[in-house]
C-alpha cells in the first residue's frame, strides 16, 4: 500500500485523558479528539465513535495503534493480550483496550505503553534522534519508563516497569510510607505527582523552587537513572512528564545524578551532564505521535522517517471543553 493510501488511527490512552487522532500517510493530522478518562465503557465507547466516524466519513482505517498506561498484557501468547493488568487506576483492571477496536481495521491493531511510544516519537523526531539506546522517563500521575535499545522499544516477556523498583530513601524522607497500592514505597510511591502531593498538602506545582519536596525528587530521580545508567548504559536519558514542568529540576537531577555515579567508569565519567539528561523535544503528545507512526509501520513495514516535515500532532491543539481548538481538532 502507498503512503498516500493510508489512514492511520493513534491513541494515547492515560490516566486523565485519551487522545486520538487521524493521520493520512505525510503524518498531516486529518481529525484529533481529546476524550476524559471516565469508565472504560465511556472512555472507549467514545474513542470507538470517533474512529467509526473517521471510517464512516474518510474511507477504511489502515491501521489503529494504542499507547496505553499501564501495567499492559503484550506477550501475544498471554491469555489476557491487549488488556490493562493489575493498574491502580480505579475501574481499568483488566480492560481489554484491542476486542472494542477490532471491527474498525483489517489489519492488525498494535498496542504498547505510553512511555514506550513517546520514546518512539522521541527517537523519529526528537531528542533520541540518531541514537541506538536511550532511556524515556515520564514523571506524572505515575513514572513509567521506556527503554529503546537497537532502535525498537524493549519489551523482553513484557514491558518494564522501572517505575516499581525499589529506591534508598532520599536524605530527609525516612517517614513518608509511599502511595503505591502494591509496594507502598517503591520508585512511584515516593516520587509519582499524586505522591508530592500526598506528601506536602498542596500539587507539586505551588510549590517555591527552595522546598525540600525537589532536592527529595531530584535524589529518588537521580536513583533510577542512576539504575538505568548502570543496567541499561543509554546513549541518553529523556526524562519529562507533568513533574518535570519544572525546569529547575533538570539542574537538580543532574547533580545528584553526577553525585550517584560517583566516577565510576571511564565512559561515565565522560557524559556531560547536559547532554546526557535531557527534556524531550518531540512535542507535548510525542505519546500520540508515535503511536501514529506505530500505526503507519503496521501498514506499511518500516518507520515514517519522511514525516517530520509534515507532523503536526500538538497536544496544546487539543484544548479543554469550552477552548478553542486547531482546525479539525474536538472534544468529547
Amino acid at each position: 500500500m502507498m503512503a498516500d493510501d493510508l489512514l492511520l488511527g493513534g491513541i494515547e490512552a492515560g490516566g486523565t485523558k485519551f487522545l486520538c487522532a487521524l493521520a493520512d500517510g505525510e503524518g498531516r493530522i486529518l481529525d484529533e479528539v481529546r476524550i476524559a478518562t471516565t469508565t472504560p465503557a465511556q472512555t472507549l465507547g467514545a474513542a470507538v465513535r470517533f474512529f467509526e466516524d473517521a471510517r464512516d466519513t474518510r474511507g477504511p482505517i489502515s491501521a489503529l495503534s494504542i499507547g496505553s498506561f499501564g501495567p499492559l498484557s503484550l506477550n501475544p501468547a498471554a491469555h489476557d493480550h491487549g488488556a490493562i493488568t493489575s493498574t491502580p487506576k480505579p475501574g481499568w483492571q483488566d480492560t481489554d483496550l484491542l476486542a472494542p477496536f477490532r471491527h474498525l481495521v483489517a489489519a492488525p491493531l498494535a498496542l504498547d505503553t505510553d512511555v514506550n511510544c513517546a520514546a518512539i516519537g522521541e527517537h523519529l523526531f526528537g531528542s533520541g534522534r540518531g541514537l541506538d539506546t536511550f532511556c524515556y522517563i515520564t514523571v506524572g500521575t505515575g513514572i513509567g519508563v521506556g527503554i529503546f535499545v537497537g532502535g525498537s522499544a524493549h519489551g523482553g516477556a513484557n514491558h518494564p516497569e522501572a517505575g516499581h523498583i525499589p529506591v534508598p530513601r532520599a536524605p530527609g524522607d525516612a517517614d513518608f510510607a509511599g502511595i503505591c497500592p502494591f509496594h507502598g514505597d517503591c520508585l512511584e510511591g515516593l516520587a509519582c505527582g499524586p505522591a508530592m502531593k500526598a506528601r506536602w498538602g498542596v500539587p507539586a506545582e505551588t510549590l517555591p523552587l527552595d522546598h525540600a519536596a525537589w532536592d527529595i525528587e531530584a535524589d529518588y530521580l537521580a536513583g533510577l537513572c542512576t539504575t538505568l545508567s548502570y543496567v541499561v548504559r543509554p546513549d541518553r536519558i529523556i526524562l519529562g512528564g507533568g513533574v518535570m514542568q519544572a525546569g529547575h529540576m533538570y539542574t537538580r537531577v543532574r547533580t545528584r545524578l553526577a553525585e550517584k555515579l560517583a566516577g565510576y567508569d571511564a565512559s561515565l565519567r565522560a557524559l556531560s551532564m547536559d547532554d546526557y539528561l535531557v527534556a524531550p523535544t518531540a512535542g507535548a503528545s510525542a505519546g500520540l505521535t508515535g503511536a501514529l507512526a506505530l500505526s503507519y509501520r503496521t501498514a506499511a513495514r518500516q518507520w515514517p522517517m519522511h514525516w517530520h516535515a509534515h507532523l503536526n500532532v500538538r497536544d496544546d491543539s487539543l484544548h479543554p471543553q469550552g477552548m478553542p481548538l486547531a482546525a479539525g481538532g474536538r472534544d468529547v
